[in-house]
């Protein structure tokens, strides 16, 4: 498994010469592993990097101060920075009207964030892997995400890296006997209550014991080439973006009408994403309803009429020009 995480750090840079890394780690078999891991291979295979561990008490569970306690001895006997925040997982869903597990997410990364500049460091590494890539694929099929969901968990991703993504959870699991790692086991992975833990504990192994027993690396495969026919067409996207830019600033961005018209639906519908994402950053909120929307108006090209996709944007059309204006 050592060398199947150092080929796939290989294969995508996630780690270069120089890289100072914040490990995610929250003491079960993943991050165990990928904190035993990238411990060996950075004392035996002589890349040169560092890392310090970063870990969330959620403050849901009673063992949780065990675990927090566990990473840390492993931490303190290897000579390993460790850092950790306790935080009120529930408390922060309740305040914000949101569930235990997209609060959880949101602590959890603006911790590494926080931990990432404090420390100076300039990756995150999560230990994120094969099952949970296609857990993520099945929920966004779900979901109705439609192409861009299929390519599930990147191996890399900004500043966010995850060296055990080619590797399955068996693996992983059979590495931390063979370590010794004894690690912590949360049992409300086995608790049907979430989404991602009916899909793991019922949807995946009724589809492995049914229809397809290697469904897992399926999953991967459609992942891969979803991957690199993304990339293609985001190239596409941005060398008509270019050729149909009239002006771009922080406050709005210009379009020819007629240029944008003449492309296909598919590029047009993803220009107004990849625009959007230039003026705000994202394009959180954006769904297929307000996309069709801002088409229906080019198509129509009627001078002075504008939309509000929400309360911070306005799109209008004025001079047979596209305007993204940022309102606020």
């Amino acid at each position: 498994m050592k060398e199947k995480v150092l080929e796939t750090i290989r294969k995508y840079k996630l780690i270069e010469n120089g890289d100072k890394l914040v490990l995610a780690v929250s003491g079960g078999p993943d991050s165990m592993a990928m904190l035993n891991l990238l411990y060996k291979l950075k004392n035996e295979k002589g890349i040169n990097f560092n890392f310090c561990v970063a870990h969330v008490n959620h403050m849901i569970r009673k063992e949780a101060k065990d675990d927090e306690e566990y990473v840390r001895n492993y931490c303190l006997q290897n000579k390993i920075d460790f850092y950790s925040k306790s935080i009120d997982v529930q408390k922060l869903a309740n305040n914000n009207k949101v569930g235990t597990e997209e609060a959880g997410r949101y602590a959890r990364y603006k911790f590494f964030d926080e931990i990432l500049e404090k420390t100076g460091s300039n990756k995150v590494a999560i230990a994120h892997n094969k099952n949970d890539k296609a857990e993520t694929i099945i929920m966004n099929i779900m979901r109705g995400s439609g192409i861009t969901g299929l390519k599930g968990i990147e191996p890399r991703r900004d500043k966010y890296i995850r060296p055990l993504i080619e590797c399955e959870r068996f693996e992983i699991e059979n590495y931390c006997k063979e370590e010794k790692l004894d690690p912590r086991i949360d049992k409300t992975n086995f608790e049907n209550t979430y989404t991602r833990n009916k899909i793991r504990n019922i949807v995946i192994p009724y589809v492995k014991k049914e229809f397809n027993p290697n469904i897992i690396e399926t999953l991967n495969r459609l992942s891969e080439l979803v991957i690199d026919e993304e990339a293609y067409i985001e190239k596409q996207v941005e060398e008509v973006y270019n050729e149909i830019l009239i002006k771009e600033n922080l406050r709005e961005i210009i379009l020819d009408l007629k240029s944008f018209n003449n492309q296909e639906k598919v590029i047009k519908s993803r220009i107004i994403l990849y625009t959007i994402t230039r003026l705000f950053g994202n394009s959180k909120g954006i769904g297929k309803v307000h996309i069709e929307d801002i088409l229906k108006l080019c198509k129509n090209n009627i001078g002075n009429k504008y939309l509000t996709p929400n309360k911070n944007m306005k799109i209008l059309l004025k001079n047979h020009k596209i305007y993204f204006v940022r309102e606020n």
